[in-house]
């Protein structure tokens, strides 16, 4: 058995000063002493919650993770596809429901806790337990950290009673969330491409941070001229937003952090924009494309035209919102949010391709995935991590 406030401190004294998570009564202890001292990041889910980690770890941060094993499916995606792709190296804690004894749980947790360490045997991941009369913590996080040097993530199960108690120490303040601000919506109707919104704006985003979701934005970003400030996300759908908001609130707040996204990868996690208004990184800008398809997948259709995005995003906490349908609004628009303090939410309705369109070529048939992580993570360590200790909480 570990108390709570060995467990973070120790946590805290390999450089794992912040946390996020979706909470599990086995990690009570831990994330209530971690909100406390202003350190935890709830997250929407578990998959968003390890992108925000891995954002973290572009930055230069470690941010650790904490999850049930329930949920382990919500995070196989940016696992798999965005982590082990990338070589991205993150430490995840989650709880064994359901294990050793199904019958001493509720059921729905028996499936799961006779799966679990198997299903991270299937995909190759290293893991370690914590039981319930564990004591050799530095031992397993010795271990872990191994792992996560060759750039793979290291995943902690954690038995019933592995870490116990609330936790005393520290004294964090309670942050008010960041309130909406005023909106702006402009109802014109897209006639412009994406393609070409991403030329006007360009030249506004200068030598920033980029994260371009998957498919076809990812795509034309690289056509327009690769550079090594671009994350090109292939994979891990849904996540652009949080893997934006990991590096944003661990940079330097005067370092904008632009997340390109699309509007079928927005709807799939919806809910990390209320993480986004919640944490109120003051440097993020979201910029939404919203033409109605999952263009890259044959151009179905999205559930867009019936979603307020601007609506959602002023209810989530974001500073600003607007909508635009020309280049030259969203340009202007661009150019206001990387001046003004955000979080900022800039939709943008652009026409699908249309049929018999040329995709552009992928970002990984020039340069590989792990090497598109490597220079941006090279590229911002000339910045550097904020001069907080908490570079994932929440602003005071």
């Amino acid at each position: 058995m570990i108390d709570t406030d060995r467990f973070c401190a120790r946590l805290i004294a390999r450089g794992f000063t912040s946390a996020t998570g979706v909470p599990c009564s086995y990690f009570t202890g831990p994330i209530e002493r971690l909100s406390r001292d202003n350190r935890y990041v709830p997250a929407a889910n578990e998959g968003a919650a390890l992108a925000i980690a891995a954002g973290a770890a572009l930055g230069g941060s470690r941010v650790a993770v904490f999850a049930q094993n329930s949920g382990l499916g919500n995070l196989i995606n940016p696992l798999t596809s965005l982590l082990m792709t990338y070589d991205i190296p993150v430490l995840a804690f989650v709880s064994l429901r359901g294990w050793p004894d199904p019958s001493q749980d509720e059921p729905q947790h028996a499936v799961m806790g006779r799966a679990t360490s198997r299903m991270l045997d299937a995909l190759g991941v290293a893991w370690w337990l914590l039981t319930a009369t564990t004591t050799d913590l530095d031992r397993v996080l010795d271990e872990a950290e191994r792992e996560l040097a060759r750039g793979r993530p290291a995943f902690v199960l954690v038995e019933k009673g592995a870490i116990t108690g609330i936790g005393t120490g520290g004294a964090g303040s309670e942050a008010a969330p960041g309130g909406p601000g005023a909106g702006e919506v402009d109802d014109g109707r897209a006639a412009c491409t994406r393609a070409e919104v991403l030329r006007a704006i360009r030249p506004e985003l200068r030598d920033l941070p980029i994260i371009s979701t998957t498919g076809y934005t990812s795509r034309e970003l690289f056509a327009l001229g690769d550079a090594d400030t671009h994350f090109y996300m292939q994979g891990s759908m849904g996540h652009a937003t949080a893997l934006g908001l990991g590096l944003a609130r661990t940079g330097p707040a005067t370092r904008p952090v632009i997340v390109l996204d699309g509007d079928g990868a927005a709807l799939m996690h919806l809910g990390t924009m209320s993480t986004v208004g919640f944490s109120a990184p003051a440097n993020l800008v979201h910029v939404l494309f919203d033409n109605g398809a999952y263009e890259s997948t044959g151009a179905q259709a999205t559930t867009s035209a019936a979603t307020d995005f601007v609506g959602i995003g002023l209810a989530c906490g974001y500073r600003s919102a607007l909508a635009c349908a020309r280049p030259e609004d969203a340009r202007s628009a661009l150019r206001v949010m990387l001046s003004t303090p955000g979080p900022h939410l800039l939709v943008v309705r652009v026409a699908p391709a249309g049929a018999g369109a040329t995709a552009p070529a992928r970002a990984t048939s020039a340069v590989s995935a792990p090497r598109i992580y490597r220079r941006l993570r090279a590229r911002l360590a000339t910045d550097g991590p904020d001069d907080g200790e908490t570079p994932c909480a929440r602003p005071s």
